[in-house]
């Protein structure tokens, strides 16, 4: 059965939609459209190009995520920790980036992707926010605004935009006839993107299924604040769900597979066999227990 799919960020959160995706696969469902932000457009992409579930976690087993990580080397007479934070201060990220692209744009290759015109029309939307306009990105629809070619446009770079977590990769510079356009995150303004294929106003075209990192609202814990660093993380946590969730209402949420991984980081790059293992089982355990009722 064809349905549509959306998949949350949540940065090396994200592998339990592995394990979600292969409980879909499973039941017989084909996602025939899907869409993503941040880590979620990462998997969503890997989909729209044709991978399968055991594909993708065959991939995770072969990939050490650290080298994702791709400093800038630099020749500043200053210890390296003071170097990462004036780069970080002139370059906008610890991290460039490139290894991520690079990375995503090498397992499109592998499925004939390199770029929107070499996927079904429709078939792949991802997230990403413009900070220079302040504003909230469709990819590859919203190209359009800056004067850039969609089917010419790299799905790989789309997703780089959708995945630049603020301050940890560069920014994106997407330059259009009017300047230069800074991209991060789309989880900056839309950690759940399930309005992309769900609008009041239009009927499904067949059934939508979202796929999230979080808790149901009403189930969410408190935040603790009693420091500056917990003041931060919940201060980019609100910020990060509160669009989505004045979106999610009780009729959404019968369409929803909530994967709250709270015990897992977003950034930790150095994540374990075993931890990335249990990651994959959350996400297809969670599935698995919801298709058992999903009535769609």
């Amino acid at each position: 059965m064809e349905i549509d799919g959306v998949f949350s960020g949540g940065g090396m959160k994200g592998l339990a939609l592995i394990g979600a995706y292969e409980a879909l696969e499973l039941k017989g469902f084909k996602l025939k459209r899907v869409a993503g932000t941040s880590a979620g457009s990462i998997i969503a992409g890997l989909i729209a190009a044709g991978y399968s579930s055991q594909e993708m976690i065959s991939l995770t087993d072969q990939i050490q995520f650290q080298k994702l990580l791709d400093s800038r080397k630099t020749w500043l007479p200053f210890p390296n920790q003071i170097t990462k934070w004036l780069l970080l201060y002139w370059r906008l990220g610890l991290y460039r980036g490139k290894a991520l692209e690079d990375w995503i744009g090498e397992m499109l290759r592998v499925k004939g992707v390199y770029t929107f015109s070499d996927l079904p029309k429709n078939s792949l939307k991802v997230v990403a926010s413009d900070l220079s306009n302040g504003r909230l990105l469709v990819l590859p629809d919203d190209l359009v605004q800056y004067g850039v070619p969609i089917d010419s446009f790299p799905v790989a770079k789309a997703i780089r935009m959708s995945c630049n977590i603020p301050y940890f990769f560069e920014p994106v510079k997407l330059r259009s006839l009017e300047g230069t356009n800074i991209m991060v995150d789309g989880a900056v303004l839309s950690n759940f993107p399930m309005w992309i294929f769900v609008k009041s106003e239009i009927k499904k075209i067949r059934p939508v299924i979202g796929l999230t990192l979080s808790y149901k609202i009403s189930e969410h814990p408190k935040h603790k604040i009693r420091n500056g660093i917990q003041l931060f993380e919940a201060l980019f946590e609100t910020m990060k769900d509160a669009h989505d969730a004045r979106y999610i209402s009780r009729r959404l949420e019968k369409d929803i597979v909530f994967i709250p991984a709270k015990n897992y980081s977003s950034t930790d790059f150095q994540i374990t066999k075993e931890k990335k293992d249990a990651l994959i089982e959350l996400g297809r355990s969670r599935t698995e227990e919801f298709l058992k009722t999903w009535s769609y």
